[in-house]
């Protein structure tokens, strides 16, 4: 029986044992908070040496020549960007294509007369009545007779456009312009001239009380639609039951649709893509009920309450449609938003507002959002994190000490988030090195070595390993990485600490600083299976359409470095262990998308991926049969899948490039 000398000297022992635990973690959160703290010192000193810099009146009137000097450095980088002469090439080439590619999405597209009667006298099961607010503010009198024409040269003809006239004194001509254009179309145009100004939002609420259609389309008085974009929207009603609908769009100038400035090929509906950026936008069309009980446009949010109104409503839709066709043309003038967006800088703040009320009203909260260097209306969402679950980084290894050592050293090194294991599982090494490296690792208590016996199968590997994991994550990550930022761990977490999510994926670039990986496409590529977007594009490249900025939902991420719950991995089953070598990562994030999982492409991730160095490419012999049968599988597979096309990247891209190029 233990005497009470021996519990006294026991529970010494316990509170020496809580006191050193206590003492360890206080001094890393003190290491930590030091680090933060001189961090943010030196950049308060920078600030304020840019701003005595900025305020300087030499700085204020050198800004032509730096403008022109930047210009040059531009040309420059992008020619030492393209790497080599093929980069350059290539670059061109995309250029080319562009241009061809626009001369097929404006008045060419707009059906032949043969085509637009067929359109008029089709008959569907459903024929809504839809009904077009446009909300006039001293419209010019051309991109008013414009606008106005563009709708009642719609082929589907069950429409109603419902203007609310909020012009100043000095433009009666809009009322008498509508007027004229009323006494053709009849009750099918409906007017009303409003006592004041009620500005964008109270305009538009407005032409809502004009309206008796059963759906609800948004129109800017300076924009032009495609004469068949309700024709193509009331056929997805009919056959998708969609109730709120919007398509591709473009910029142009002038008041010819053809001198197109940019054109944006849409993904289908992704709600991290909406959260970061307003991508929805024109032309929104949905079913008049999806307002029951809120309001259309909430003056609080003049400026982005379109992005406001969009992320309350398709949370209420039940289905929604993407029409990937080009048919919306938003004109650019200098006084659009289209032209730039500081003529409104308070559309920014009103769409941070507009994002912070939904990512509340879905129950997060200490979020933060700001913009990135792609746009300012570009968002980054920081998330809390909640807790501080244990996270086992899983890794493959077979030799290599030098790339292992690299890869782990810069995890213990770098990362902000303390709470992991790593897991390295050991396959068939032969060199001393890398086992006299593994001696030393197992002096480290995060760092655990298993054995996996048997030749080699990626899939089989990691999922021997994932089973000894102890954390409620599993990261795995390729032996041929090595962190760039300090925080990685926790911007792979944020998001898959989500119940929506399932696999989340980091920004991966070679070390010449060029992408390896930003997401995955389906069917990009040679044998149509998947392939990486972006590919070989510079860092500081923006993406297309600022894709690189922001987090983003995709089809799939590499497994190169790949965040999952331990839950939701094994939910899947883990990885295809079929898949011995090839697209396991992709197949595995497919099984995730069946279940229901969002899987999420984080640019805020970085980490360097030094591909194929331990295994070698795929490129002949041996290597490339197993390749092709692996690809063969997985299209098999994937078949009813893959025909349908990946749903966050849009039809009109070519499949053979990886830089967001159009079909021709």
């Amino acid at each position: 029986m233990e005497s009470k000398e021996e519990r006294r000297e026991e529970n010494r022992t316990q509170e020496m044992d809580y006191r050193d635990a206590y003492e360890t973690e206080h001094l890393r959160n003190a290491d930590l908070a030091g680090r933060v703290a001189a961090l943010e010192a030196k950049c308060d000193d920078l600030t304020f040496k840019l701003n005595r810099i900025k305020n300087n009146p030499l700085w204020k009137m050198s800004a032509p020549l730096r403008k022109c000097m930047h210009f040059v450095i531009r040309q420059r980088d992008r020619i030492k960007n393209c790497g080599n002469v093929r980069g350059l090439i290539a670059k061109m080439r995309y250029k080319t294509i562009e241009h061809q590619a626009m001369q097929n999405y404006g008045t060419r597209s707009f059906p032949v007369p043969e085509e637009a009667e067929r359109q008029r006298e089709e008959k569907f099961l459903r024929m809504p009545k839809i009904s077009i607010l446009v909300p006039l503010y001293n419209t010019p009198q051309s991109f008013l007779r414009e606008m106005i024409e563009s709708v009642t040269a719609q082929t589907y003809e069950n429409w109603e456009l419902c203007l609310a006239d909020g012009s100043e004194g000095g433009y009666e001509y809009v009322e008498e312009i509508v007027r004229e254009y009323q006494q053709a179309a009849g009750e099918k145009i409906r007017y009303q001239k409003l006592l004041k100004n009620e500005g964008i939002s109270g305009n538009t609420n407005q032409c809502l009380k004009l309206a008796t259609g059963e759906y609800i389309g948004l129109f800017d008085h300076d924009d032009l639609l495609h004469p068949s974009v309700l024709y193509e929207y009331v056929k997805v009603i009919n056959e998708k039951d969609a109730d709120y609908i919007y398509c591709d769009e473009t910029t142009f100038k002038g008041r010819d649709i053809n001198k197109m400035l940019t054109m944006h090929f849409k993904p289908d509906y992704a709600i991290d893509n909406l959260r970061a950026n307003n991508y929805i936008c024109h032309f929104s069309v949905f079913a008049r009920t999806l307002l029951d009980g809120t309001e259309l446009f909430r003056s609080k949010f003049d400026g982005s309450q379109d992005h406001d109104m969009i992320l309350r409503l398709t949370d209420r839709a039940r289905n929604v449609v993407h029409v990937p066709k080009l048919l919306y043309y938003w004109r650019s003038h200098p006084a659009s938003v289209a032209s730039n967006i500081e003529a409104k800088p308070y559309a920014i703040e009103a769409a941070k507002g507009a994002v912070a009320d939904h990512l509340k009203r879905h129950g997060y909260q200490h979020f933060e959002i700001t913009s990135t260097r792609a746009f300012e209306t570009i968002f980054k969402i920081r998330y809390q994190i909640m807790g501080s679950p244990l996270i086992s980084i899983v890794i493959a290894n077979k030799d290599h000490a030098s790339d292992l050592k690299r890869c782990i050293t810069s995890i213990l090194e770098k990362s902000t988030y303390e709470n992991f294991e790593i897991i390295v599982v050991e396959n068939s090494s032969t060199e001393k090195e890398i086992f006299d490296y593994y001696q030393e690792l197992e002096e480290n208590e995060k760092v655990r070595i298993v054995t996996y016996e048997g030749t080699f199968n990626y899939s089989a590997v990691n999922n021997l390993g994932a089973s000894k994991a102890a954390g409620q994550y599993i990261l795995l990550l390729n032996n041929d990485t090595q962190v760039i930022t300090v925080n990685w761990i926790e911007e792979l977490l944020m998001y898959a600490q989500r119940e929506d999510v399932g696999a989340v994926g980091a920004k991966l670039y070679y070390a010449d600083k060029t992408i390896q990986h930003a997401g995955v496409v389906l069917g990009l590529g040679a044998h149509r299976t998947a392939g990486h977007s972006h590919y070989k594009q510079h860092r500081e490249n923006l993406g297309y359409m600022g894709r690189l900025c922001y987090a983003q939902n995709v089809s799939a991420v590499t497994g190169a470095c790949l965040l999952v719950k331990k839950s939701v991995f094994d939910e899947a089953g883990g990885l295809d262990e079929s898949f011995a070598v090839s697209l396991n990562d992709v197949d595995f994030c497919l099984k995730l998308r069946e279940k229901g999982y969002l899987n999420v492409f984080t640019p805020f991730a970085e980490l360097y991926h030094f591909e194929s160095i331990s295994r070698g490419l795929d490129d002949n012999g041996e290597k490339a049969q197993r390749y092709n049968k692996e690809s063969e599988q997985f299209r098999n597979k994937w078949k009813n899948v893959l025909e349908a096309g990946d749903p966050y990247y849009n039809v009109n891209f070519s499949l053979d490039r990886s830089d967001f190029a159009l079909k021709i």
